[in-house]
């Protein structure tokens, strides 16, 4: 069977034919001012953009190139630039499986979604003692809190476990879900030892909304929720606060932040030379940095803030599990262990 052939185009046909072309054209330009109209509303495939897009500048996404990376965070370098630790009472291994469950199962989860309060249960029941403490004015927001018992005033060891609401989809395997794991895994192998008598109490803090909500362009106003809630209730029952944040990448080096107590920084300090890893924590100083640990210091507690905050890829979609290193989650961990035990004895 062949195509019937078309019609012979009678004399009339030609004016007829003209009008059907000009009405076609009005029609394709119609439907093509449409398309713009509604991809630029809606976003463009594979480009994105549109109504709903985070007004995130390309600099915060941005992949840094080669150039921009210090060698020490590159891959390939032997044990990923960081000391081995000569003492073995930090799980790093279980560390690195949750701060993997955290980014995988979890996803982006910034203060108050309901990714974030699935975690925030997950996290309650691995923590000894595990329990939640609402935040004033901050109903969605919840810190979670573990406990090894002892006397007071309380040692502090906190992370925060809320991730930046923007870029959407940030996932924070540094930012994030490194310290949330190493303080659970400290708070689980210390809570497996014997309590010597009169010994100190250990509160281990996950703090909810550290990082301002979108839209914020102030963090001094709009950060830090989690921790001045817990300081505002618990102040006068702690006695020194240990902040762990970016502590998981490759080449792992933690010098003093400027604002940190000069005097628990170096008891700090000499517990990473007992451990063996001092080369991690170098005798110098990195400028002061707004983070969990200044509502403590602003309450006259001691407090240090442990963080590479020369990480390369901080507030941006990078910040992945390939970016982490279990050799350095075992520097922090075997840190914050042997310092929490000579730390906790009785005096």
């Amino acid at each position: 069977m062949t195509p019937a052939a078309p019609p012979p185009i009678s004399e009339s046909e030609p004016g007829r034919l003209g009008v059907r072309v000009l009405v076609v054209a009005l029609i394709v330009q119609l439907v093509f001012a449409g398309a713009i109209i509604y991809f630029s509303l809606e976003g463009w495939p594979l480009i994105g953009g549109g109504r709903d897009a985070d007004p995130v500048p390309v600099a915060r996404t941005a992949e840094p190139s080669s150039a921009d990376v210090p060698s020490r965070f590159a891959a390939g370098q032997p044990g990923d630039g960081v000391p081995a630790a000569r003492l073995n009472r930090f799980d790093a291994a279980a560390a690195l499986v949750l701060l993997r469950r955290q980014v995988d199962e979890y996803g982006w989860r910034p203060a108050g979604s309901a990714a974030s309060r699935r975690l925030a249960a997950d996290l309650r029941a691995r923590l000894p003692r595990g329990r939640f403490e609402g935040i004033p004015g901050h109903p969605r927001l919840r810190n979670v809190v573990g406990a090894v018992p002892g006397r007071r005033p309380a040692i502090v060891v906190g992370a925060h476990y809320d991730v930046e609401a923007s870029p959407r989809g940030f996932v924070g395997a540094n930012d994030g879900a490194a310290g949330t794991a190493a303080v659970v895994q400290i708070a689980r192998d210390l809570a497996e030892r014997p309590v010597p008598r009169g010994a100190r109490e250990v509160q281990f803090v996950l703090f909810d909304g550290e990082e301002e909500p979108a839209g914020s362009t102030d963090f001094v106003r709009d950060g830090l929720r989690g921790s001045r809630a817990y300081v505002e209730r618990h102040a006068d029952q702690t006695g020194s606060m240990v902040l762990l944040d970016y502590i998981a990448n490759r080449g792992l080096r933690l010098p003093r932040e400027e604002t940190s107590d000069v005097g628990l920084w170096r008891r700090v300090r000499a517990a990473a030379q007992r451990a063996g890893v001092a080369r991690s924590f170098p005798a110098s100083v990195q400028d002061g940095i707004l983070d969990d640990h200044t509502p403590f210091l602003d309450a006259g507690i001691p407090a240090v803030d442990l963080i590479d905050f020369a990480y390369p890829w901080r507030d941006t979609l990078q910040d992945t599990v390939d970016k982490v290193s279990v050799r350095s989650l075992d520097v922090v961990g075997e840190t914050i262990v042997d310092f929490l035990l000579r730390e906790r004895r009785p005096s």
